[in-house]
């Protein structure tokens, strides 16, 4: 293997594992969302969880986390809880530095 080969191996790993983490960090975010959302809708234990659960599916629907966003906002319309735009955008914000923070504190 070739000098360059190594290097172009060596920045696709590094992409890949790139890659995963932050998909692990984004559901992290997610169900860190979903377990806030849940306490504020009075949710908590298995219901809270189950929640949660709904808000990181969510997140498949579409690319990027508007699709979050949007469920968490509507199910808070829905059950009459009013969050503004601005505190839920902090959470999701906030959440993901979170989660970001606990992923790299368990691989040490």
């Amino acid at each position: 293997m070739t000098s360059f080969d190594s290097r172009e191996k060596a920045f696709e790993n590094k992409y890949a594992h790139d890659a995963e983490m932050q998909f692990k960090a984004e559901a992290r975010r997610n169900k860190l969302l979903g377990l806030w959302a849940a306490e504020k809708m009075g949710m908590s234990g298995a219901d809270a969880d189950a929640y949660a659960k709904t808000v990181v599916l969510a997140d498949f629907e579409e690319a990027g986390h508007e699709d979050v966003y949007r469920k968490v906002a509507g199910d808070f319309a829905e059950r009459g809880v009013d969050v503004p735009e601005t505190e839920l955008r902090g959470q999701m914000r906030d959440l993901m530095a979170k989660a970001k923070d606990q992923l790299m504190k368990e691989l040490g």
